[in-house]
């Protein structure tokens, strides 16, 4: 299988840091199954070269003939979003039309709207850029409260760290949550925070880095997916009353306890999945739902498919059955 092209869109004032993002996830060395790599990445623009936000000129080695030619365009922000060539925004026109695959990082999402793209879709940006979206474009629903919406081809993040959050859970719907567990690994980074996570939280990406609060409790607890676990048991461990647990919880990774044991166990749930040949009612019970049922109702919420289904389309063919634990 040909790897998946991907073409990243440079203009005038780009910022780094996205354009960063892009070419460290679609640009990894990490390969699929087969040996052949994930991505194939072009930088393209309307232009030779375009200066960056970072005050510096940088060459682009593609035109726009390459957003046509590949499967999956990122759309990134710029300092001045008003300026953006409308070539660039018919470019983004006709590949919409061809049904390609869009996404936009932080205010990226002002270039797709301004070519049109996000009227009557569900669209984020940066929170601070929010409001400014919604007036300039009223036709498009305006989120300011989750950190990325994925709407089938059309994909926008939230401010610069979503854009990880929302490339990460791209590669996880091409290739499954093995792969996106180890691009991730490898830059050193979790693996993405679900779209529907606050985007505006005290503490911007989790402390579990820290050596602090629940790093202990949140440790215990991926080690013990599989047992009845309450508020009350990780409160206990992390010497706080159920309520404040509770309460900076939220604050700190912008979910509830039970919102994370439940996407903690879907996960593992995934990785079994595409890992080993164990019966669905056997990863259920190892994953902590108990009951196939149960599995399927929680799959179905977070992924939108089933377990067999996902299965079906990521389970890696090199696997070695695995032993569930106890």
């Amino acid at each position: 299988m040909l790897p998946h092209t991907v073409a990243v869109v440079v203009y005038d004032d780009v910022a780094l840091f996205e354009l960063g993002v892009a070419c460290d996830i679609f640009g990894t060395s990490i390969t699929a199954s087969s040996g052949q790599p994930l991505y194939c990445l072009s930088i393209c623009g309307p232009a030779p070269s375009v200066m960056t936000d970072a005050g510096f000129r940088m060459e682009v080695p593609h035109g726009l003939d390459m957003v046509h030619a590949s499967q999956t365009v990122v759309v990134l922000p710029t300092l001045t979003p008003g300026s953006v060539p409308g070539e660039v925004l018919e470019a983004l026109r006709l590949a919409r039309a061809r049904g390609r695959r869009l996404l936009s990082l932080c205010t990226g999402a002002s270039v797709l709207a301004a070519a049109g793209l996000l009227d009557g879709h569900a669209a984020t940006t940066h929170w601070s850029e929010c409001a400014e979206l919604a007036r300039q474009y009223p036709r498009v629903k305006v989120d300011p409260k989750v950190l990325f919406i994925d709407d089938g081809d059309l994909l926008t993040s939230a401010g610069s760290a979503a854009s990880l959050d929302l490339c990460l859970h791209v590669v996880q719907r091409d290739y499954g949550t093995e792969i996106a567990t180890t691009v991730a690994r490898d830059l050193v980074v979790p693996l993405y925070r679900p779209g529907g996570q606050a985007q505006y939280i005290e503490t911007p990406m989790p402390v579990l880095a820290d050596g602090d609060l629940f790093t202990d409790a949140l440790g215990w607890l991926r080690a013990h997916l599989d047992e009845p676990v309450t508020v009350s048991d990780l409160a206990a461990r992390s010497a706080m009353s159920p309520r404040t647990f509770a309460r900076r919880f939220l604050a700190s990774t912008g979910a509830t306890p039970l919102a994370w044991i439940v996407r903690e166990r879907v996960r593992l749930a995934q990785r079994l999945l595409e890992t080993s040949d164990l019966p669905i009612d056997v990863v259920a019970r190892t994953s902590g739902f108990g009951s196939p049922d149960n599995l399927r109702k929680h799959f179905g919420r977070a992924l939108g498919t089933t377990p067999q289904a996902y299965r079906r389309t990521f389970r890696d063919p090199r696997a070695e059955p695995a032993v569930p634990r106890r």
